[in-house]
């Protein structure tokens, strides 16, 4: 292989192994290692997962030494994000690389955060070490749109979700359900993939309106391992929140309403039972959208997962919050007097590059509405 198909191939590699971390790393990056002794031969992998501290190049290092020993001096590393020159939880990485003798690092791009993008190439380079940055990054920027998102604009990655038919309806007429049961637009196919968006989620997100309509749980069903809870939100600006919901009746500080109700009792009655409250100023007698998102990136939250009513959905695509839309689209058509999926937007919002999957008979549309690895958005 000519070499930039072996970096390519080996930044595959490492892409794998960095998916490894996916909900395991927030609030840090998802990243992978592959490191090659003098030889060109594999003598040690890693990948990040926060609760085990090491970063993904510092897990490659320590399993090549004990393999390879001397020969991983010379070596190179493949690694899906720049290496960090600074001191956090645990030392630099671009100093553990300096230190192991390696000859070249490649990095799938670099670190989004503004204050440190560049710094740890620099470092290398000036210690020696031969650098490229650029292979696979795309697929490495996909895999970390939301530490990008809080990095740059310290606040989560805003992914929506719709179930709807062809003509753009996600619910029946009213009257045609019973309240508080959910009605399912999608099949249980394309149901199965929703749930490893919420997977790879800190936090989903519903409107009031939707947990008086369907009462859900908003859980994460994937059965894969996650570091932290998925936090689930519901805007309530009046606080009409059920007591006797699935939400709060399983809440345990996983739950948080958001309001701008002064209705000091109703907040004091739903803080009893483990849900939390976090009361705004009212815009134009509702929650503030931008201000949700600017709470929830001060809580560390990098992936948000809308799961929103009409109201919602066009507010938010209608304030440019959205940063990702994944639309899952039943072969249906349910007519003028069923609930649409968006009322009253005042401009088209073009989806680019669209991703398109089969879930059985039902399609799922993909696409990147605002790249949040932009600095000016």
């Amino acid at each position: 292989m000519s070499v930039s198909d072996q970096d390519t191939y080996w930044m595959q590699r490492a892409l794998e192994l960095a998916r490894r971390g996916i909900a395991l790393t927030s609030p840090n990056p998802a990243v992978g290692c592959v490191v090659l002794d003098s030889a060109g031969q594999v003598a040690g992998e890693g990948w990040h997962e926060y609760d085990l501290l090491d970063h993904a190049e510092v897990a490659a290092l320590k399993e090549a030494v004990t393999h390879a020993g001397q020969r991983v001096r010379g070596g190179t590393a493949y690694v899906t994000l720049e290496p960090c020159n600074h001191t956090g939880r645990t030392p630099p990485c671009t100093e553990a690389l300096i230190a192991a003798g390696l000859s070249r690092v490649v990095a799938a791009t670099i670190d989004p955060n503004p204050s440190v993008a560049g710094h740890g190439l620099d470092r290398l380079r000036a210690a020696g070490v031969q650098t490229s940055v650029g292979i696979c990054e795309a697929e490495a920027r996909r895999l970390n749109e939301g530490f990008a998102c809080w990095c740059r604009h310290k606040r989560p990655l805003v992914l929506m979700k719709v179930a709807m038919t062809l003509d753009g309806r996600i619910a029946p007429p009213a009257g045609q359900h019973a309240p508080r049961e959910p009605y399912w637009i999608t099949s249980e196919t394309a149901r199965a993939a929703v749930q490893p968006l919420r997977w790879q989620a800190d936090a989903v997100v519903v409107g009031v309106d939707t947990v008086l309509a369907d009462d859900p749980m908003l859980t994460d069903r994937s059965n894969l391992r996650r570091r932290r809870p998925l936090q689930r939100i519901i805007l309530d600006s009046a606080l009409r929140m059920p007591l006797d919901s699935k939400l709060v009746t399983t809440a345990h500080n996983d739950v948080m309403v958001f309001t701008v109700s002064k209705d000091d009792g109703r907040i004091r009655e739903l803080r009893s039972r483990g849900v939390r409250v976090e009361a705004l100023s009212a815009e134009a007698g509702r929650v503030p959208l931008a201000q949700v998102l600017d709470k929830l990136g001060e809580e560390g939250i990098l992936t948000l997962l809308t799961e929103t009513g009409t109201r919602l959905n066009t507010a938010l695509l209608a304030g440019g919050l959205v940063d990702r839309i994944h639309l899952f689209v039943s072969p249906q058509i349910m007519g003028s007097d069923a609930v649409p999926a968006f009322r009253g937007m005042a401009s088209a919002i073009h989806m680019a590059e669209v991703e398109v999957e089969r879930y059985g008979n039902d399609l799922g549309l993909c696409s990147l509405l605002k790249d949040p690895w932009n600095e000016k958005q």
